[in-house]
């Protein structure tokens, strides 16, 4: 068995590997990421997203406070996610938007996906995701359900992302996916066991099932398309991953907030 010092130094050093790989906070991780390292600590992407998650709602909330609206609190409390995370998930999202929508062969779809430039794929679903949020956000409206909304989406849209990896395929051998690694099964529970936990305690468990069940489909959806596409997940279909599951959180806590 593995001494505590030893398994606490693995921990942390899991934490910062995480938040530094989806986040641009200075942090810096003490394992090296040729070995495997980045699959193994990917377990604790959802706590990373849960960092974010709180940088939003405390935004949202100061926002409140000063008495500005809703509306407007709600965009600087996107602002804020999506300047943590270095507009890494929207990046990929508007690559798979272009790259699955504008090309007409798998080498065609790779090529637009790695093009730094953007075109009417990307800039609509980066519409739709900045639009879709915010309004969930601004209907959620106060800030206690706001700050528990975007802790449970970024938790558990990023708790997904080891599943995702480990059942579709690299599309391509040298890729950011495909050097990562693939993770391992612990690794994967775990990540799930966060992002469900985190669901559960911030939306209760009827709106964590049905928002579980929303992002379960989206990523067979998105897997299946992946795979028939393009053969398989890229960086950028991980990040468009990440930006689905975290609308369809918002929208689920949105749907329940606006029917009591």
């Amino acid at each position: 068995m593995m001494p505590r010092a030893e398994l606490l130094k693995d921990i942390i050093a899991d934490l910062r590997m995480a938040a530094s790989f989806v986040t641009i906070l200075p942090v810096a991780s003490s394992k090296p990421a040729a070995d495997g390292a980045v699959a193994r600590a990917t377990w604790a992407l959802p706590v990373a997203g849960l960092l974010v998650g709180l940088a939003g709602a405390l935004i949202y909330k100061l926002a409140i406070r000063v008495g500005l609206t809703p509306n407007l609190a709600a965009l600087l409390a996107l602002a804020a996610t999506t300047l943590i995370t270095g507009t890494l998930h929207e990046d990929g999202l508007a690559d798979t938007a272009d790259g699955l929508g504008g090309g007409r062969t798998r080498e065609r779809k790779l090529e637009i996906m790695r093009d730094s430039r953007i075109g009417t794929y990307g800039v609509c679903a980066l519409i739709l995701s900045f639009g879709l949020r915010w309004s969930a956000l601004a209907a959620i409206a106060s800030p206690a359900a706001v700050t528990l909304a975007l802790c449970a989406a970024h938790a558990a849209a990023r708790a997904g992302v080891p599943a995702f990896m480990s059942l579709v395929p690299p599309a391509r051998p040298d890729g950011l996916s495909a050097s990562a690694g693939v993770p391992p099964g612990r690794s994967v529970a775990i990540a799930f066991a966060v992002g469900t936990l985190a669901l559960a305690l911030a939306l209760g468990p009827g709106k964590a099932l049905v928002g579980l069940i929303l992002v379960s489909l989206a990523g067979l959806l998105l897997a299946r398309l992946a795979i028939r596409q393009i053969g398989g997940q890229t960086g950028d279909i991980l990040g468009a991953f990440e930006q689905i599951c975290e609308i369809l959180i918002l929208l689920v806590a949105a749907a329940f907030q606006i029917g009591r």
